[in-house]
Parts: C-alpha cells; structure tokens; sequence
C-alpha cells in the first residue's frame, strides 16, 4: 500500500465516522465540532486529488466561517433542545419511510454507475489544459474566460442578497434609542451637570 492510498483510507474513514457522529450526536455542540473534522478532512481528500485550491476553500469558507458560525449561534442562543425533542416520536415513521427511499436510490445509482473509459484515458481539452498551469491558476483560467458571464452573474446576485439582508436588518425601528455623534460634539459645558455619587450609590 502506497503512502497516497494510506491517507486516502485515513482521511475517508475519519470523515464517513465523523459524518455519522454529526447526525448522531445528542449534543449540538459536539455536532458542529465534528463537522468540522468532517470538512478538514473532506480538504485533504481534495488535497491527494491535486485540487489545493477547492481543499482551501473548504477550510477557509465552511470551517472558518459557516461550521464556526453554527457553533457560536447554538452556544449563543442556549436553545433547550429537550423541550424541542418533545412530539418528535410521532414522526418516526415518517422519517423511517424517506429513509429507506433515500437508500433504494442509493443502491440504485451505485449498481448501476459505470466508470466511463474516456474519462480515465482521455485528455482534457479546454483552454486551460496548457503545460506548467497550477490547479489554481487553470481554474482562474477557466473561470475568467469560458465562464466569465456566469461568474458575473453569480456575484450579482450574491450582491444583490447582501444588499437585501442589511436593508432588513437596517430599517427604521419607533422608540429606539439612537446614538447622534453631531447633537453630541455639538455639547457645551451648560448642558452638561457634574453629580457626585457617594459609593456603592446609584444616581
């Protein structure tokens, strides 16, 4: 067995267990943690592939920002997931019935998968198969050429969702006391009361 395969089954075998724990786990906490494991792993899958830029979005995004994000948010929010649980019994078999769907057409694409031959053999032919090109350097190849409409587009709308979401959050709430900095520089010293407070006091 060569050093490749060993961390291909390490890292494989570490995030299939981790992925079982996430959705197993009682405590949210230990959920988020451990998918975490999952995605840095999932990176170094993606590193034995060659592709260290997709191994670096990985940790960069969904560990450093999206897993991160869920764990202060469940620490944060101190959500009791006891009473949360209560009443869940009664949709057992429901979710029993979409499982076992979920796992008839799992079974049914990988009896049925086939590795093309030309997808091993074969050589890629796009703009960015040329000599001496990175992983990197070939998708921003590819990305700002072939697809430069689409890459466009997408940030549009992403700016357009970011726009959306500070205007919600922004608007202008009644009775909501705001800080005014110009009414504050623009004190003197006649508006302002000097109040001694004897300790341990309030005002």
């Amino acid at each position: 067995m060569t050093v490749t395969a060993a961390f291909f089954y390490l890292f494989s075998c570490v995030a299939v267990a981790s992925a079982a724990v996430v959705v197993t786990a009682r405590n949210p906490v230990h959920s988020v943690l451990f998918l975490i494991l999952a995605f840095v792993n999932a990176a170094g899958l993606f590193i034995l592939l060659g592709a260290e830029f997709l191994a670096m979005l990985l940790v960069i995004v969904y560990v450093g920002a999206v897993a991160v994000l869920f764990l202060f948010v469940v620490m944060m929010l101190d959500v009791d997931f006891q009473e949360l649980r209560k009443g869940s019994k009664k949709y057992v078999p429901i979710g029993m019935l979409i499982g076992v769907i979920f796992l008839v057409e799992l079974i049914l694409v990988v009896s049925a998968w086939v590795i093309d031959p030309a997808t091993v053999t074969g050589v890629a032919t796009t703009k960015a198969a040329v000599s001496g090109l990175t992983n990197t350097e070939a998708l921003g190849h590819v990305l700002y050429t072939d697809y430069v409409y689409f890459f466009e587009a997408a940030s549009l709308i992403l700016l357009i969702a970011m726009i959306g979401a500070i205007m919600l959050t922004h608007r202008e709430r009644e009775n909501v006391k705001r800080q005014n900095i110009s009414e504050q520089v623009a004190r003197d010293q006649s508006t302002v009361k000097l109040r001694k407070v004897p300790f341990r006091e309030g005002v």
